[in-house]
């Protein structure tokens, strides 16, 4: 086995593509979102990292298999973590912003 194939085998143990596909998932942290009813934890997956029919509570279609989008759960709660479309989530995001701080 060549080096570069060893090295390219070790990085991929332990659950590759769970968090969005590629190592960059690995090292950035999940953003956190504050809006008017609270913070969510967001976390983009990859296309490849997709592999179930999911719902999305903002179109209420589905997202299928292969198709990148966000899984976003309250903070500490990652039991109720839902899978956006990114346009749903941005939508909502716009709707639930928090007012500018008065001076």
């Amino acid at each position: 086995m060549t080096r570069r194939a060893r090295r390219r085998s070790d990085r991929h143990q332990g659950g590759h593509g769970q968090r969005g596909g590629g190592l960059a998932g690995w090292l950035l942290p999940d953003a956190v979102v504050r809006l008017r009813d609270g913070e969510w934890t967001v976390r983009p997956l990859s296309g490849a990292a997709a592999v179930k029919v999911y719902r999305c509570p903002g179109c209420d279609h589905e997202i299928n298999p292969g198709t990148p989008h966000l899984v976003v759960w309250p903070p500490d709660e990652v039991a109720d973590r839902r899978h956006w479309h990114r346009p749903c989530w941005e939508r909502r995001c716009r709707a639930a912003r928090l007012p500018p701080y008065a001076d």
